[in-house]
């Protein structure tokens, strides 16, 4: 997390504030050296930042300035971060971040994405949370509002991964060809995720670890190996 006020930088940036030319930063790695300042940055998070305010001090000799604690509205907040603070999973959040909501207030830091804490609670709110089931009032249009339908889809994948588009229909008050189609898009895309993070699975084997039971994966796994197939 990087704390509202505070300046964080990645790897490249560290070698300039270091004063090293990049390739002997990449053979010395002087952040795993002790005493170097912690990263700020989550501790599963792919990219690594550090604040500059510290690692300045460092440099220096001089005692690290304490990082403010407590959260703030200008708080920057990964993937995993922001994950958490809506209370889902990191690949549920995947499926958010692309909401107009989110993808308009997006920071990129170090390579690595970002959200200020304001915005993301103001989505939460927005989003409202998935109860039980509501039904949907006879003729009414969709219920759910088109950008938050993706991730409220993914939430049900997350709770059930045999969920039905009957189900989908009664809880998020959507049609039901909507409810096919983003349960089916859904399932694809998680497993060609799955595909990719254990090369040499193919998409039944995915689907099966996953837990989409047959009736209800047909169409996904066709989509799944397109997207598998694309670069």
């Amino acid at each position: 997390m990087i704390r509202a006020g505070r300046t964080a930088v990645g790897r490249q940036e560290l070698a300039d504030v270091l004063g090293m030319k990049w390739a002997a930063f990449r053979r010395a790695k002087p952040y795993s050296e002790a005493g170097f300042p912690a990263p700020v940055s989550s501790a599963e998070g792919k990219v690594l930042l550090w604040d500059l305010e510290q690692v300045e001090a460092y440099r220096d000799g001089r005692p690290h300035p304490v990082i403010p604690v407590g959260e703030d509205d200008e708080d920057l907040l990964d993937r995993r971060e922001a994950a958490a603070l809506l209370n889902v999973q990191p690949r549920s959040f995947d499926t958010y971040k692309s909401s107009p909501g989110l993808a308009d207030h997006v920071v990129v830091v170090g390579g690595a994405e970002h959200w200020p804490r304001a915005v993301l609670r103001a989505y939460d709110a927005a989003r409202g949370t998935v109860t039980g089931p509501q039904g949907r009032p006879k003729g009414s249009g969709d219920m759910v509002p088109r950008d938050l339908l993706p991730g409220r889809i993914a939430e049900l994948l997350d709770a059930n991964p045999a969920v039905t588009a009957a189900h989908a229909v009664d809880v998020l008050g959507i049609s039901t060809p909507a409810a096919q189609r983003h349960l089916q898009q859904e399932r694809a895309v998680r497993i060609a995720a799955l595909m990719r993070i254990e090369p040499g699975l193919d998409a039944e084997e995915a689907a099966d670890r996953l837990g989409y039971p047959p009736a209800l994966r047909r169409t996904a796994l066709k989509t799944a190996q397109q997207l598998y197939d694309t670069p």
